[in-house]
């Protein structure tokens, strides 16, 4: 049976939504109370504010992008026993701690 995962999504430590991972495909809903705040940003031009659910197959590019690349991210799927090709296991390991910009993805346990 394939796993599902969920993450919390933060914006400038705003709770804005939810990230999970379903059986072939993504799923990122805003929270409604985040969604309500009219001076809360979208978390991404591609993940515009909406009550609608965003699918895809694959990690949303804008998440993919807040991973590290090359031999960084070689070394920390490594040191972190993760399969190199898990995006959506090495986003929650890794992106609640370090992140680029405004927005982190939290394990929400």
């Amino acid at each position: 049976m394939a796993k599902h995962w969920q993450a919390a999504v933060f914006v400038n430590e705003h709770r804005a939504g939810t990230l999970r991972r379903e059986p072939g495909r993504f799923v990122f809903e805003y929270d409604a109370e985040y969604l309500a705040d009219a001076g809360q940003p979208a978390v991404s031009l591609s993940l515009p504010k909406s009550q609608r659910v965003h699918l895809a197959p694959v990690l949303f590019p804008f998440f993919s992008g807040l991973l590290a690349e090359g031999t960084n991210r070689s070394l920390q799927t490594r040191v972190l026993h993760l399969d190199e090709r898990d995006d959506f296991a090495l986003l929650l390991a890794t992106a609640g701690r370090q992140t680029i910009g405004a927005v982190t993805v939290r394990d929400p346990c």
